[in-house]
């Protein structure tokens, strides 16, 4: 009993800072709310979250936020086509001494921070694109046969621009898989516009300030795990996930709509969603609802349509929405 009502006060008050971190961001980046939520409960996850977005709708400006607000040390690159996995993880330099003796020194890579902005990352060749793997999952790169840790926490938030041009490249499904979350970063309404206008064509903008350090995210991150869920939430992930797969008895019905569907860490990724969703709300346990909300965001980089779907003019969204409804609506019912 001691032991549930200091879980209890943990999450109330984990509730509370995260309530002055949004509202700390909310001063730089006005508006989409969803966003926020969606990026700062990817962190909480210890994870990683792939924006996607046209140019000119914020996505820089949130990630350099999140790096103030959250106490981490932040490092940004700039993916474009010619740049090298050495450009990223750094490398080893001969150095010669004043005695005329030679050693190497190992020079990090901008990769060695706490929050690294991918900027544009379809930008950069898959081989490029290839050394963030280890980093993304076992929060380390091996440099010359070395393993050097990251730092803690480590967290990539990537932007990704949606629209077809010439020198991107597609993301491999493999790093797709590590991200996650996908957040769709879509126009603002006219009033969020209108706000934003006269909020940064003054003569001075909003400031936003500390309020985590890297220790009190990696607290909230085991605060976050220890979050009681219902076995209908569980359920409800398993069915879901399942169902989503084509070759799978639920997701017989999509064998002729995707070539593949989400594996296991897509459920593991909701699974820590739905949590950090409820912590973000101020609830202390999910509920099936979280479940239905998150499933887009943690679903859709995860599946991919096949030719005759295409050809049909479906849409991973509206497949994951239909099998949403029907899948989250018998479980309410059962």
């Amino acid at each position: 009993m001691a032991d549930t009502k200091a879980l209890v006060a943990e999450i109330e008050a984990l509730g509370a800072t995260l309530g002055q971190a949004k509202a700390s961001i909310n001063r730089r980046f006005i508006g989409q709310e969803k966003v926020v939520d969606l990026v700062l409960a990817s962190m909480l996850c210890g994870g990683h979250a792939l924006l996607v977005g046209l140019p000119g709708l914020g996505k820089t400006r949130l990630v350099d936020t999140l790096g103030t607000v959250m106490g981490l040390k932040a490092n940004r690159i700039q993916f474009t086509p010619d740049l090298m996995p050495a450009d990223i993880l750094g490398s080893e330099v001969l150095e010669t001494a004043a005695d005329g003796s030679r050693a190497f020194r190992f020079v990090e890579g901008p990769i060695f921070c706490q929050l690294l902005m991918a900027d544009e990352i379809n930008r950069a060749s898959p081989r490029t694109q290839s050394a963030l793997l280890q980093a993304m999952q076992e929060k380390e790169v091996t440099i010359a046969g070395q393993h050097r840790a990251l730092g803690k926490p480590f967290h990539v938030l990537a932007t990704q621009n949606p629209i077809e041009q010439e020198g991107t490249y597609p993301l491999p499904e493999a790093q797709l898989d590590r991200f996650l979350v996908q957040v769709d970063v879509e126009y603002p309404t006219r009033q969020t516009e209108r706000d934003i206008l006269i909020a940064t064509t003054g003569a001075e903008e909003a400031e936003s300030h500390q309020v985590f350090t890297a220790e009190d995210l990696i607290r909230a991150q085991g605060v976050l795990r220890r979050m009681p869920v219902g076995d209908q939430v569980v359920e409800a992930i398993l069915d879901l996930v399942r169902a989503c797969r084509p070759g799978e008895p639920e997701g017989r019905d999509l064998a002729d709509s995707l070539s593949w569907g989400p594996g296991p860490r897509a459920a593991q990724a909701l699974m820590l969603m739905v949590r950090a969703r409820a912590l973000l709300d101020g609830r202390l346990a999910p509920s099936v609802s979280d479940v239905a909300d998150l499933a887009q965001a943690v679903l859709i980089h995860r599946m991919a349509l096949s030719f005759a779907a295409r050809a049909r003019g479906e849409t991973l969204a509206g497949i994951i929405a239909r099998v949403t409804g029907r899948v989250l609506r018998l479980e309410a019912a059962a």
